[in-house]
């Protein structure tokens, strides 16, 4: 199968490794990867801090750029978010019906990494080994806009050497939430302590997750307490093996749309 990588910010910025190890995994089990490269961000950002004019053009050029793939993945269940129940709504806010009608069709071929995997490859074993004691967070958008459910814990549970232990509260938020943690940050911090003696009680040497930013809000408080528990997105546990533990692949770009 062709899949177009729709990488996101954080990923490209900050989290590489996370795309990077996407990359792997889909070749690793036979998909053709491309990286359109005029993506930009999907301006979930901008909805949520009220510019939708600013958001409407990053509507129009995410279309733009992806209407031409059978099928979009990302390594974010946040991102994925957006684009399922914001694109349209923006472009109808706007007058736009054309662009919203393209949205909504844009969306029903856009994945989370883990919602591909065991909805459309139809896989939860992916060949990954990972010695190490894991535990995992659900991040709010990917529990409660995506409902991915259990799909990450099926394929964690199938990955052999690690040990895979279950995170109490876990479907208390972080406390990330965007700007939410900048606007609010004496909230944030609480909501982030929690999670925090959450993640230590499970003994986990890794906490686990299918967004970067909220791996970066528990894993920059973690880092602080020097608790020796690490922060790694799901993509590099999956795309983990004995033969390549590490490593990666540069996914084809893709400037003149799906060939």
């Amino acid at each position: 199968m062709r899949v177009a990588l729709f990488v996101t910010c954080l990923a490209d910025t900050l989290f590489p490794q996370a795309a990077v190890a996407t990359v792997r995994l889909l070749e690793r089990l036979g998909h053709e990867v491309v990286f359109p490269e005029d993506q930009t961000c999907c301006g979930q950002m901008h909805v949520n801090t009220g510019y939708p004019d600013d958001a409407l053009r990053l509507v129009r050029r995410h279309v733009r750029v992806f209407a031409p793939y059978d099928v979009v993945v990302a390594p974010s269940g946040s991102c994925v978010g957006s684009v399922r129940h914001q694109h349209a709504t923006v472009a109808r806010r706007a007058g736009d019906e054309r662009l919203a009608g393209r949205a909504e069709e844009v969306a029903a071929r856009t994945y989370e990494l883990s919602e591909f995997l065991v909805d459309v490859a139809g896989v939860t074993d992916v060949g990954a080994y990972y010695p190490h004691r894991v535990t995992y967070h659900p991040t709010c958008h990917s529990l409660r806009m995506l409902r991915v459910g259990d799909r990450p814990l099926s394929l964690l549970r199938a990955v052999r050497g690690l040990e895979l232990v279950e995170l109490p509260q876990a479907e208390q938020c972080c406390g990330f939430g965007g700007t939410f943690a900048v606007k609010n940050p004496d909230t944030s911090t609480a909501m982030l302590a929690d999670k925090m003696r959450h993640v230590l009680a499970t003994g986990a040497d890794v906490c686990t997750a299918g967004d970067a930013s909220c791996l970066m809000h528990i894993g920059g408080g973690l880092s602080r307490l020097r608790a020796g528990v690490r922060t790694v997105h799901l993509a590099e546990i999956l795309a983990s093996t004995e033969a390549n533990p590490a490593g990666g692949a540069v996914a084809t770009p893709a400037t003149g749309g799906a060939r």
